[in-house]
Parts: C-alpha cells; sequence; structure tokens
C-alpha cells in the first residue's frame, strides 16, 4: 500500500469484512439477552448493519473496485470475545451487561474505522464516499449512545438489587441476635 487510495480501498475492505461478522453475530447475541430491551436494541442494529454493509458496496462502486472483503482480525476477536460472554455468563442482569460491554467495544472498534475512512476519502477528494461513511458513523455513535444509556441503568438496578439484598441481610441478622442472646442465656440459667 503505497498510495492513499490502496490503504483505502484495503481499509473499506476490512469494514466490510467486520460488518458482515457482525451480521452473523448480532442474531446470536440478541438471542443470549435477558432484556427485551437489549434483544431490540441488537435485532434493530442488526437491521442497522445489513445497511452498513450495502452502504459500503456503495462505496466499493464509487471507486469502481468490486465488493470484496479481507478478515478483519479485529471484529474476529471481538466477536469470539462476545462468544464467550454467551457461553459464560449465567443468564440474567450479569450475562446483559457482558454482552453490552462487548457491543461496545465493537461499536468502538468501528466508530474508530469509519472516522479514518471518512479521513482517507476526503484527503482523496470522493466526498460521495466520505458522505456514505459519515451516516454509518452517526448510526454507530447513536448505537454506542444507546448501549452507554442501558449499561447505566443496568448497572444501576443491579447496584440497588445488591443494596435491597444486603439491608435485607443486615436485617436478619439484627433480628436474630436477641433471638441468639436469649437463648444463650437461658441455656446457661438452665446450666
Amino acid at each position: 500500500m503505497d498510495t492513499l487510495n490502496s490503504l483505502f480501498e484495503e481499509e473499506i475492505r476490512d469494514l466490510y469484512d467486520a460488518e458482515k461478522q457482525l451480521v452473523k453475530a448480532l442474531p446470536k447475541m440478541a438471542k443470549a439477552a435477558m432484556s427485551q430491551e437489549l434483544r431490540s436494541g441488537f435485532e434493530e442494529h442488526l437491521t442497522a448493519t445489513k445497511g452498513h454493509v450495502s452502504r459500503l458496496e456503495e462505496v466499493f462502486q464509487s471507486i469502481d473496485v468490486k465488493p470484496r472483503g479481507k478478515t478483519c482480525e479485529g471484529m474476529k476477536g471481538l466477536v469470539a470475545e462476545g462468544q464467550q460472554a454467551i457461553e459464560q455468563g449465567e443468564k440474567g442482569d450479569m450475562r446483559d451487561l457482558m454482552l453490552i460491554a462487548g457491543a461496545r467495544r465493537v461499536e468502538h472498534y468501528e466508530i474508530a474505522a469509519y472516522q479514518t475512512v471518512i479521513l482517507l476519502a476526503e484527503s482523496m477528494g470522493n466526498e460521495t464516499a466520505a458522505e456514505v461513511l459519515r451516516q454509518t458513523l452517526s448510526e454507530e455513535e447513536e448505537t454506542d449512545e444507546k448501549l452507554n444509556t442501558m449499561c447505566e441503568q443496568l448497572i444501576e438496578s443491579v447496584g440497588s438489587a445488591a443494596e435491597d439484598e444486603e439491608d435485607i441481610e443486615e436485617e436478619g441478622e439484627e433480628e436474630a441476635k436477641p433471638a441468639r442472646a436469649t437463648a444463650g442465656g437461658r441455656s446457661r440459667r438452665a446450666g
């Protein structure tokens, strides 16, 4: 890669494969999500991701290159981490948090990649490609924001539930103390 054009083409091929990997991974993530909101979010993003693939095909067309991916090793690793969260995480809020964490890593990876290819397209004077890529970048940023909000809400919910459990345990211990003292006192008198 000795020119911006060849670098741009290589980066677009990488993104094309990354988006196609996500088209396969998102249904699994949706199925594994316990929260209906998170499940719906993954399903919505699957639809958007299919659109991202189509947009990248438009970009290939704008540079007169046949759409063809190049294995995106970074996305491959992120998808594998997501699969581990599905397999290792117990069902419930903690698994959903693990899925969100993985999805946010994916979004940040994509955001960085799209920002770079937009700069490359602009530097080559390919405003058509840059505009198409900006649309996808905007959707990726919006998805990351939604995931962040869901994460905050879920953490708050899990934290409140944990505090409630601690309060119940403490109340149970407080109620048990007088009973133990009385039981202990009786046994000493009886002996």
